[in-house]
């Protein structure tokens, strides 16, 4: 995991090459959001489907993943994520942080604790890495 200073394509775009590079596994298809960092859907031309013109949507592309993007205004599509960084925002606000280092250790010991010892109800009581 990388925290970002922005939620940017480039950004985005960074977290997927790494991503990308630390698997031992293919990775097929991708679900994000319609989020500005990950597709011109709905913002550039207003039209339903994505140009392919988008930064992370080429990417997509040149690493063979297909970029699948959730419904609007579905929040149970994306259920996962959003519980996920609902976790992540009770963390942020129970803890008080003695520098940006100290956040990000404690950040990245959540998700450690989350991906290899919290069972998921959505993963048949796995985790995360149990599923995989």
């Amino acid at each position: 995991m990388q925290l970002k200073a922005s939620k940017i394509a480039v950004s985005a775009q960074a977290s997927l090459n790494a991503l990308h590079k630390a698997c031992s596994f293919r990775i097929n298809k991708l679900l994000t959001d319609n989020g500005k960092e990950f597709t011109d859907r709905l913002f550039a031309s207003r039209e339903r489907e994505p140009s392919g013109n988008h930064e992370f949507d080429q990417l997509c592309q040149e690493l063979g993943i297909e970029h699948r993007l959730t419904k609007p205004r579905t929040p149970r599509t994306n259920g996962m994520v959003e519980r996920f960084n609902g976790r992540i925002a009770d963390v942020l606000k129970t803890h008080r942080f003695n520098s940006r280092e100290d956040m990000e250790q404690t950040l990245l010991r959540y998700v450690a604790l989350y991906n290899h010892q919290l069972p998921q109800s959505a993963l048949g009581s796995k985790t995360p890495m149990q599923a995989m």
